[in-house]
C-alpha cells in the first residue's frame, strides 16, 4: 500500500550494482514480517493500493478468473466495478481498493482476521505461476525507477514496527529477510554482489 506521507530515511551510503543505486538501509536495518502482532496491516493501511510495474496490468488481468474464487464479495465488487487496477492521484497504477481508505481488493482475512492475499493464495495452490505484485513482495523495499537506473530503498512505516523488533530480536537484515523477492526481481548474481557488499561492510 502507499501512503499518505511517505517518509524515506536519507541514506548515508548507497551501494552501486549493475543498474541499481541501492541503500545501505538494507544492509543495516533489522526485519522480519510478524503477522501475528501487525496483522498484514500494509496491506489495509494508507490511502491507494499496491503499486503495479506498467508489465504486471496485462498479468493482474489474466490471473484475475483463478484469483476471483479466492476473493471476498467486497474485493470481487470492487474489481467488477473499477477493474483489477486503477491510477492513483500520483499517476501511477494500484491494484484496486475495496473503497477509498479501505484494504486492497485482493486482501482475504483469515480466521484470525490476518490480511492475506487472494494472489498468493491461488499461486500457492498452483492456479497461477504469478505469485503476486512485486512491490508486495519487497515490502519494505520500495523501487524507483529513473531512466538509467532503479533506486533501491528501504520503507520506514509505523505499521511495521513489530517486525523492525522481530528484526532486531533475530538478527535479520532487510536484504537477507527478502532474498527471494530480490532475487525475483534482479537475479542471482546481484543478490551475491550484494551479500558481498555485506561482507566488505564488516
Amino acid at each position: 500500500m502507499n501512503l499518505t506521507a511517505e517518509q524515506q530515511p536519507e541514506a548515508i551510503h548507497m551501494i552501486a550494482i549493475d543498474n541499481t543505486i541501492i541503500s545501505e538501509y538494507l544492509l543495516e536495518k533489522k526485519f522480519v514480517c510478524d503477522l501475528s502482532a501487525c496483522k498484514g496491516a500494509c496491506c489495509v493501511a494508507g490511502d491507494s493500493g499496491a503499486p503495479l510495474d506498467k508489465e504486471e496490468l496485462e498479468l493482474l488481468d489474466k490471473v484475475y478468473p483463478v484469483v476471483k474464487p479466492y476473493m471476498n464479495k467486497k474485493g470481487i465488487k470492487a474489481v467488477e466495478k473499477h477493474g483489477t487496477y486503477v491510477l492513483d492521484g500520483d499517476g501511477d497504477y494500484t491494484t484496486t481498493l475495496v473503497s477509498e481508505g479501505a484494504e486492497c481488493a485482493f486482501v482475504i482475512f483469515d480466521e484470525n482476521n490476518t490480511a492475506k492475499c487472494a494472489i498468493e493464495q491461488a499461486f500457492r495452490d498452483g492456479k497461477t505461476d504469478w505469485q503476486k505484485p512485486i512491490s508486495c513482495h519487497l515490502y519494505p523495499v520500495r523501487i524507483t525507477k529513473y531512466k538509467d537506473y532503479d533506486a533501491v530503498n528501504y520503507h520506514q512505516w509505523e505499521v511495521c514496527k513489530p517486525a523492525c523488533e522481530c528484526g532486531k530480536k533475530l538478527n535479520v537484515p532487510v536484504y537477507k529477510f527478502l532474498r527471494e523477492p530480490l532475487i525475483r526481481k534482479y537475479g542471482e548474481d546481484w543478490f551475491k554482489q550484494l551479500e558481498l557488499a555485506d561482507k566488505v561492510r564488516h
